[in-house]
């Protein structure tokens, strides 16, 4: 990266930081809430939960006005004796910045082809309709009716959790 877009990425960075309110409350400041609830799962499953186990969860309301909740947890010991190599088509549907871009936009609620294809930098319709098939086929999207797209309700919070873990 060259020193100019470093600097500029620094005071970016500087000036979010400075937006920040200290009196407004962030979700993970403080105490440990999520994982103390974890934890007492996790202490009521026994034995069985020796090794842990992770938790997502969320409530979220999209720019259309729909709201989703959702809550998932899973054993440790159950995610490492799985099979890891069944997550790749999902995680490579999503290694693509367009492919990201259209979920963003049809969570955002354009769903319709011809509004995808109306928007800048998406590439051809072609290209377009190759995209949405990858994301449809790994289950990030579901056709609902001719030409229409959603993003099915339980992958919305998934969703918003790869986001969130891929963030720096």
């Amino acid at each position: 990266m060259e020193l100019e877009q470093r600097v500029a990425e620094l005071e970016r960075r500087l000036t979010a930081l400075e937006r920040r309110d200290p009196e407004s409350p962030r979700l993970g400041d403080g105490d440990f809430w999520a994982l103390d609830g974890l934890k007492q799962q996790l202490a009521e499953v026994g034995e069985a939960a020796a090794d842990g186990g992770v938790l997502y969860t969320g409530s979220v309301r999209l720019p259309t006005g729909e709201s989703y909740e959702w809550q998932y947890g899973a054993l440790t010991e159950a995610l490492f004796d799985g099979d890891w190599e069944d997550a790749a088509d999902s995680f490579a549907a999503l290694g693509h910045p367009v492919r990201l871009r259209l979920l963003r936009e049809i969570l955002g609620g354009l769903r319709t082809t011809a509004e995808l294809a109306a928007l800048d930098e998406l590439g051809t319709t072609g290209q377009i309709y190759h995209h949405l098939r990858q994301l449809t086929g790994a289950g990030w999207l579901h056709v609902a009716g001719r030409g229409r797209y959603e993003v099915p309700p339980v992958r919305v919070v998934p969703l918003l959790v790869v986001l969130t873990a891929a963030r720096p």
